[in-house]
């Protein structure tokens, strides 16, 4: 078969396999239960409503650049655990300089989403800072800064709030109507908008592959992740690096929460959204740190959260089963990751013995990996590029 082919379909059959035992144990949940499985993936799997459509593109939108901040941490060998905290930080930064309306229509907006892309970056810049200087785990540094995030942003809503007359809910103040994001009119008899926020977002999604594949930095990034001491021999500094990563990465998540704020909610409250940043981290799994991938990834979550919402009434399940499929799908990731690496290895032993075996020279290439983020250590698994199998010359 033909290198490249085989390649191609080695990186399909991971999250294929994934989705594939995420179904059946998903199923094998439900038998146990004694709730009706036909009934359930029937309700998940038909096709919706324009309305439901548009829900699902918002809220794959907010997912996706969830799944953009984790894989930058990723693609250095990083857990960014911390994106539920940073984007946190961020929106409310956003929302209160956005509802201060010091600059006038859309320059408010873009002070806004600057002063959002600081707050997080400086918040994940904590972590990165104990990394590098004092070998704090970014896992125990990130979970706990979630933590303090939260109490942080709860005691100073309380501070900065404005309440609304006869309701319990507090926000922010605001953001003025000039400086809202307009959504695009998908559907002209359907109500719900498109974010216009989607324009930023592809934006996002393109400079991620264009910085981490085309430029020095990217290169340093991805060099530190597969070998540090491979880096610093080559005069990169493994703590810059490790502190710039995660300042990028909080950077991205910061974006994460402004979809919703300035396409939506228009103020940052105790009703604002909650939980997006974990769910950044199964996406990234399951896209393999690139952003087509992230991309469809989003898609199938943003999918799934949608089509479960008339479960309880229409079948009388919990919506809440499909936690449990994307729980599934982050173990069910890594499995069929390592499974589909041993494979491709035992294929590449093949080949490379047959062309031996027939007097073929084969160029020592065959090893190249990118980190991927089931192995903390960097140990040999396939991350956003597998391994180069096409790399040989012949006599």
């Amino acid at each position: 078969m033909n290198v490249r082919l085989t390649k191609l379909l080695l990186g399909l059959a991971a999250p294929l396999l994934a989705l594939g035992l995420a179904f059946l144990i998903t199923s094998l949940v439900l038998v146990l239960a004694g709730d009706p499985v036909g009934a359930v993936w029937g309700q998940l799997l038909q096709w919706p409503e324009p309305r439901n459509q548009i829900n699902i593109l918002n809220n794959a939108m907010v997912l996706f650049l969830s799944g953009l901040a984790v894989s930058i941490g990723f693609r250095m060998n990083l857990f960014n655990i911390g994106v539920d905290g940073q984007y946190r930080v961020a929106v409310f930064v956003a929302a209160v300089v956005a509802g201060e309306a010091w600059l006038p229509g859309y320059a408010n907006t873009a002070l806004a989403i600057v002063c959002a892309m600081l707050a997080g970056a400086l918040w994940a810049g904590i972590a990165g800072v104990l990394k590098a200087t004092r070998g704090v785990s970014e896992v125990i540094a990130t979970i706990m800064l979630n933590f303090i995030a939260t109490s942080l942003v709860a005691y100073l809503l309380a501070k900065a709030a404005v309440r609304e007359e006869g309701s319990n809910v507090i926000g922010t103040k605001v953001i003025p109507e000039s400086s809202w994001i307009p959504g695009i009119q998908v559907w002209s008899d359907v109500a719900t908008e498109l974010y216009g926020f989607v324009v930023i977002t592809v934006l996002a999604g393109v400079g991620y592959w264009f910085v981490l594949n085309k430029t020095r930095f990217g290169f340093e990034l991805r060099a530190t992740g597969q070998s540090t001491t491979a880096a610093v021999a080559s005069g990169v500094s493994a703590k810059r690096m490790t502190v710039a990563t995660m300042m990028l990465s909080g950077a991205v998540a910061g974006l994460v929460g402004l979809p919703i704020l300035f396409g939506d909610s228009h103020s940052y409250g105790s009703t604002f959204q909650s939980g997006l940043g974990f769910a950044g981290i199964a996406i990234a799994l399951l896209g393999r740190n690139h952003p087509i991938g992230i991309a469809l990834g989003a898609l199938l979550f943003a999918f799934l959260d949608e089509q479960s919402n008339p479960l309880q009434i229409l079948v009388g399940v919990s919506p809440d089963i499909v936690a449990i499929t994307q729980g599934v799908i982050v173990l069910t990731v890594v499995v069929s990751y390592e499974l589909v690496r041993r494979y491709g290895a035992r294929l590449e032993q093949r080949r490379v013995a047959a062309e031996l075996a027939a007097g073929v020279t084969v160029a020592p290439t065959s090893a190249t990996t990118d980190t991927d983020p089931s192995a903390p250590d960097g140990s040999g698994r396939p991350g956003d590029g597998d391994v180069d199998l096409s790399k040989e010359t012949t006599r």
